[in-house]
Protein backbone atom coordinates (compact mmCIF):
# COMPACT_ATOMS: atom_id res chain seq x y z
CA UNK A 1 0.00 0.00 0.00
CA UNK A 2 1.52 3.29 -1.05
CA UNK A 3 0.77 6.79 0.22
CA UNK A 4 -1.49 7.66 -2.72
CA UNK A 5 -3.96 4.85 -2.09
CA UNK A 6 -4.03 5.68 1.62
CA UNK A 7 -4.78 9.33 0.91
CA UNK A 8 -7.80 8.44 -1.27
CA UNK A 9 -9.56 6.69 1.59
CA UNK A 10 -9.15 9.39 4.21
CA UNK A 11 -11.79 11.90 5.15
CA UNK A 12 -12.00 14.83 7.49
CA UNK A 13 -13.80 14.27 10.79
CA UNK A 14 -15.38 17.37 12.23
CA UNK A 15 -17.98 18.24 14.84
CA UNK A 16 -19.74 20.69 12.54
CA UNK A 17 -20.20 20.06 8.82
CA UNK A 18 -21.67 23.45 7.93
CA UNK A 19 -18.42 24.94 6.65
CA UNK A 20 -17.38 21.70 4.94
CA UNK A 21 -20.55 21.45 2.87
CA UNK A 22 -19.89 24.94 1.48
CA UNK A 23 -16.40 24.08 0.19
CA UNK A 24 -17.64 23.00 -3.24
CA UNK A 25 -20.94 23.40 -5.08
CA UNK A 26 -21.38 19.64 -5.58
CA UNK A 27 -21.06 18.70 -1.90
CA UNK A 28 -24.03 16.79 -0.50
CA UNK A 29 -24.92 16.05 3.12
CA UNK A 30 -26.21 12.51 3.62
CA UNK A 31 -26.93 10.17 6.52
CA UNK A 32 -25.74 6.57 6.51
CA UNK A 33 -25.97 4.16 9.44
CA UNK A 34 -26.63 6.97 11.93
CA UNK A 35 -23.64 9.05 10.84
CA UNK A 36 -23.70 12.26 8.84
CA UNK A 37 -21.37 12.53 5.86
CA UNK A 38 -20.43 15.16 3.30
CA UNK A 39 -19.70 13.55 -0.06
CA UNK A 40 -18.76 14.93 -3.44
CA UNK A 41 -18.96 12.67 -6.47
CA UNK A 42 -17.17 15.05 -8.83
CA UNK A 43 -14.19 15.80 -6.57
CA UNK A 44 -13.54 13.03 -4.05
CA UNK A 45 -11.19 15.09 -1.89
CA UNK A 46 -14.13 16.91 -0.24
CA UNK A 47 -15.19 14.00 1.97
CA UNK A 48 -16.05 14.50 5.62
CA UNK A 49 -17.81 12.75 8.49
CA UNK A 50 -19.39 14.20 11.58
CA UNK A 51 -17.93 12.78 14.75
Amino acid sequence: MNADSFRENTMKIRNSLKSLKNRHRDCRVIRRRGRTYVINKTNRRFKARQG
